[in-house]
């Protein structure tokens, strides 16, 4: 009885691994099969792989976090590849155009471009914009804090220069983004963070540039600083700190 119970189990844990191994290839896999990788994925693979070595970084990476800051228009790419491990500056990014101003979204046709914390929920190759990463706005904080009938979607990180609220970093560097986030769901990270701040609040520059322009709005500026300490976090421990929605929709960062 032993013995079955023995053979039942390790069947149930190859199942499971095997389960988890199909998922984490099926991403790449599908989307060639389909024909739904960009042209150039191969290519800009093999450049992705060289700078990885100059910066004696593994490839690929298991993990990518992406940060970008408003007022700065930088858009940062971190990378790890195991759990005990911290993040590592890959590389940084210049956001050629945005629309907007400081503050969050709160509504369809305001142009905004969000602030808050976010993830890639949709990868699309065949964007108007060259290749575009989808934002899942309005997100739990959102939903909250938003208009609740016409919050705004359809939030990207794209190529091209144009942006009516999305973020834009011409066609090159999208292309490096989406082929390392592409291969990063592949290897089994499901949620690949994108955090968006108002400015790079380690910049003095930006940090009194944000207090000058929020100044006579409270609301906004303690918008701001519930941001603030997710980026502080970050910045001293590169770790992802937990973050969390209340009732009444303000980020609460642990």
């Amino acid at each position: 009885m032993k013995t079955r119970l023995l053979k039942i189990s390790l069947s149930f844990l190859l199942l499971i691994a095997a389960g988890r191994l199909s998922a984490q290839n099926s991403f790449i896999s599908i989307s060639k099969s389909t024909g739904r990788l960009f042209d150039g994925f191969s290519k800009t693979e093999d450049s992705l792989k060289k700078q990885f070595e100059q910066k004696k970084l593994q490839w690929p990476p298991e993990e990518v976090y992406i940060r970008s800051f408003k007022y700065d228009k930088q858009l940062e790419v971190w990378v790890k590849n195991a759990d005990k491990e911290t993040f590592k500056l890959f590389k940084t990014y210049k956001v050629c155009m945005q629309s907007g101003s400081m503050g969050p979204k709160r509504f369809e046709g305001d142009y905004q471009v969000p602030e808050g914390f976010y993830y890639i929920n949709e990868f699309n190759p065949n964007s108007n914009y060259h290749l575009a990463l989808g934002l899942n706005y309005p997100n739990a904080s959102d939903r909250i804090l938003s208009d609740s009938l016409r919050p705004g979607n359809n939030i990207y990180i794209h190529g091209n220069c144009v942006s009516t609220g999305c973020i834009a970093i011409s066609d090159e560097p999208i292309e490096e983004l989406y082929v390392m986030t592409s291969l990063a769901k592949e290897n089994g990270q499901d949620f690949i963070p994108v955090h968006v701040f108002p400015v790079k609040y380690s910049n003095k520059k930006s940090f009194e540039y944000l207090a000058l322009a929020t100044k006579e709005n409270q609301g906004l500026q303690k918008f701001a600083i519930s941001l603030k300490e997710a980026f502080d976090y970050f910045e001293e421990k590169k770790k992802l700190p937990v973050i969390i929605v209340n009732k009444a929709g303000h980020y609460i960062i642990d």
